[in-house]
């Protein structure tokens, strides 16, 4: 076990018709969720760990059990940065109802984050094989010149919010990262009740360049992207959290689908960060952007969904 991490183990609330005992035990790189239960009152292969299956389901005369081991990064286990800490989340649902009764059981494992702990960047000289292989992506906010991750997570309105996000490719072909979706809510996760402030829309149009000063910045490598947005008026003074989905795709086949783009006041168009001469693939952000049909390679490992904050926005004083 790696010293410089302090392992916790959290549940939160439980909604279902069943009586059953959850444990969750909390490694250094995933997860073990144990459901116990007497009754026998939910169908435990019908139980989800996220998007996961039971990796093993045992019946007994006394009831039924169901263990899930899921590594961090899969069954949409959803990682939460904060300054202090590092929460990997997702929750126990099932397929089927009892009773009209559906299963909802939230599990998170909590830890201490390194001082150092910053998204880990790609160094294309250590790359030498191609395939498809894991991908890992890391998001965080960062101090205004990305060298270190953010002390604090305060911001006065209009000053610049650095994010930085990037992918560890491993023994994937090259690819391109994207933002695909992002917006900000007052919760941790989405729901009917949350309020929400678009920030970047219609796969990959960073919507808030064209009313703010939020923009791409220049990337070091492919395998990154920062993005600097100004504090936008929204929830003041309360908890924001930033809602992600970054994709990784390949650079020489990008479309309407797949692409970065941002408003540019001086011309009053939308311009492709990589490619400014390619910017007719951003003609769709004020209407509404397909990609084109194809197979994708390792269309499941390609996205990944990230929760920054919580972070406040506060008015100048």
């Amino acid at each position: 076990m790696t010293s410089f991490l302090i392992f916790v183990c959290f549940n939160l609330a439980f909604f279902s018709v069943s009586q059953a005992a959850v444990t969750v035990d909390c490694g250094k790189n995933s997860m073990s969720v144990r459901w116990a239960e007497t009754q026998s009152q939910v169908d435990p292969y019908s139980l989800l760990l996220g998007d996961c299956s039971p990796t093993q389901v045992t019946i007994k005369p006394f009831g039924t059990e169901a263990v899930f081991n899921a590594e961090f990064g899969a069954c949409t286990i959803r990682r939460l940065v904060t300054v202090s800490q590092m929460l990997f989340e997702t929750e126990i649902t099932s397929t089927t109802t009892s009773k009209g009764s559906s299963v909802y059981y939230p599990v998170s494992c909590a830890y201490d984050r390194p001082e150092d702990w910053a998204p880990p960047l790609y160094d294309p000289l250590l790359f030498h094989t191609h395939g498809q292989g894991d991908l890992n992506f890391h998001m965080a906010l960062m101090m205004d010149d990305f060298s270190a991750v953010a002390t604090s997570t305060t911001f006065s309105l209009g000053s610049m919010i650095p994010i930085a996000a990037s992918v560890d490719q491993h023994s994937h072909q090259p690819l391109l990262l994207l933002l695909e979706e992002c917006v900000a809510s007052t919760t941790p996760e989405l729901g009917p009740d949350s309020q929400m402030y678009p920030l970047i829309t219609n796969k990959g149009c960073l919507v808030d360049s064209k009313k703010t000063n939020s923009k791409f910045l220049p990337r070091s490598q492919m395998s990154e992207i920062r993005l600097s947005l100004q504090a936008f008026k929204f929830a003041i003074g309360e908890d924001v959290y930033i809602h992600c989905e970054l994709v990784a795709w390949d650079p020489k086949d990008l479309d309407g689908g797949k692409k970065a783009c941002q408003y540019d006041k001086t011309n009053s168009r939308w311009m492709l960060f990589d490619d400014p001469s390619q910017s007719s693939l951003c003609s769709c952000c004020d209407t509404n952007c397909q990609g084109r049909k194809k197979r994708e390679l390792a269309a499941e490992s390609l996205d990944s969904t990230y929760v920054l904050g919580p972070l406040v926005i506060v008015e100048n004083s």
